[in-house]
């Protein structure tokens, strides 16, 4: 736009820490009236939303084509189907999820009862990732909603397409006074920080995560923080090979080219095993996406050039570029990288220890198959952890011994749809889970509820403290129902 043009445009209007501390007000008065809080302003939103998925599928595939190149498949699977699941499935629990769970009391509180009753967290702020950006945006908004929560949404700006839908569909579909998306970038987003949350969830990187941790910190808020790592696989030679290999090929490059934090990052078999392993790989695919997987339709591309930058110099390693068996080809018109598989690459390289996100597997070789579980606990804990084995005795060994935000045996990526299952990392891929009623958890806070009446109040409780007291108070507090007795008559 030229100088000039700019005079005659209308003022922009700035998000800044004063628009965002007015926002938070907002919603805050909105909360404070209790508006979120009912079961039937829950249940409104929901449908809702549900209702905005369904009128709009069309344009959310779209944005997801403009932004990532998605494939309608992919973007009907991964982002669409799933969102509509997830409401669905908080409109038929959310009367179970908000009852109060009855719970045991001591015979010290007799005669007493108690509860747990699930109560909104108040307003909370959503950032979302721009690699699944519908799914990653809506899914977390659906918990917050189902708990009652006034949200705020901050989409991604790499995802622009999709940034633009959201503000532009929440307008119209949603409670403006209690959920609102705000655009923008770095700037907006640090306006937003500055403000006090009552939970702040965030999905992206580690290195991200930890600005938001230390603006939470703050204001002591609490944080989610979904974040991702080097998700290994683990590959034994008892196996369904042509299974195995559909199951890594899609996982990898059939879930956004690679580009999903839950994607296998690198892959750990037999030195023996490889070679096998490799040539099925290599087959399937040649059938998934053809000769020039380049130009298929079926693969997505990488989000934008800063990104391209990023993979193709993980590749740029002169001792890594001459470790690639297949692929390597790279479009920097049109922003593709050809499915990459690297085998044996140096520990110390770029590849193996930054997460990839993006279409390049390196495939590490060990003598002994158990030799790749130490291998996989001598680095940080990864948000996924895959077997793929029939060996009962090596199941069990992964599942004790690898410590990731999840494990999916002879699968890949799958567990994400299992709604009974928590999502989330520990360590360095993330803090705090959701996905089903773990979400629901996620923005609610669990208050302890002890019921009395005035019936049965105990003076030993009371001064004048004497020697009998004591013994009854001891009795009461160990169970001891002789203890009890002989407390109350005064028995040695």
């Amino acid at each position: 736009m030229a100088s000039e043009d700019v005079k005659d445009s209308p003022a922009m209007v700035v998000f800044d820490t004063e628009a965002a501390n007015s926002l938070v007000k907002e919603l805050r008065s909105t909360v404070i009236a209790g508006k979120t809080k009912s079961y039937e302003w829950r249940v409104s939103q929901l449908k809702s939303l549900l209702k905005m998925v369904e009128d709009r599928d069309k344009q959310i595939c779209d944005a997801l084509f403009s932004d990532l190149s998605k494939p309608e498949m992919e973007a009907f699977i991964h982002e669409i189907a799933m969102i509509k699941a997830s409401c669905k499935l908080a409109l038929k629990k959310l009367k179970d999820w908000m009852k109060p769970e009855k719970v045991k009391t001591t015979l010290g509180t007799f005669p007493s009862s108690a509860e747990i009753v699930p109560e909104p967290l108040g307003v909370i702020l959503i950032i979302s990732a721009w690699n699944y950006p519908f799914l990653l945006s809506v899914d977390p908004v659906i918990g917050a909603i189902a708990a009652g929560n006034a949200v705020v949404l901050k989409p991604s700006e790499v995802a622009p397409a999709m940034s633009s839908l959201l503000a532009k569909l929440f307008g119209e579909y949603l409670d403006n006074s209690a959920i609102k998306v705000v655009e923008g970038a770095v700037p907006e987003t640090s306006a937003l920080l500055e403000q006090k949350w009552d939970k702040i969830f965030y999905t992206g990187n580690g290195r991200v995560g930890r600005v938001i941790m230390a603006a939470a910190a703050k204001h002591l808020t609490p944080v989610v923080l979904e974040l991702g790592g080097k998700s290994p696989v683990l590959v034994d030679s008892d196996i369904d090979l042509t299974v195995t290999a559909r199951r890594i090929v899609s996982g990898k490059w059939g879930c956004n080219n690679g580009q999903a934090c839950v994607a296998p990052d690198y892959i750990i078999t037999t030195k023996n095993y490889a070679p096998v392993l490799i040539d099925s790989i290599k087959h399937q695919l040649v059938k998934f996406f053809g000769e020039d997987a380049l130009n298929s339709l079926d693969l997505s591309r990488v989000v934008n050039s800063n990104h391209f930058a990023r993979l193709t110099k993980l590749l740029d390693d002169d001792r890594v570029s001459e470790k690639i068996i297949h692929g390597g080809q790279t479009d920097i018109n049109n922003l593709k990288i050809a499915p990459t598989i690297v085998l044996d690459a140096p520990e110390d390289s770029l590849i193996m220890n930054e997460e990839i996100f993006g279409p390049l597997l390196p495939i590490v070789t060990v003598d002994k198959i158990e030799d790749g579980i130490h291998f996989i606990n001598s680095r940080p804990n990864p948000l996924a952890a895959y077997l793929f084995t029939n060996k009962k005795q090596l199941k069990e060994e992964f599942v004790s011994n690898v410590s990731a935000g999840g494990v999916l045996i002879n699968d890949i990526s799958l567990h994400l749809m299992v709604d009974t299952l928590p999502f989330g990392g520990v360590g360095d891929s993330g803090i705090g889970a959701y996905h089903g009623k773990f979400s629901f958890d996620a923005f609610s806070h669990k208050k302890g509820v002890l019921h009395r009446s005035f019936y049965g109040d105990a003076s030993a409780r009371y001064p004048p403290y004497t020697p009998g007291k004591l013994r009854l108070l001891k009795a009461l507090l160990d169970g001891s129902i002789l203890g009890i007795i002989r407390a109350l008559f005064g028995w040695s």
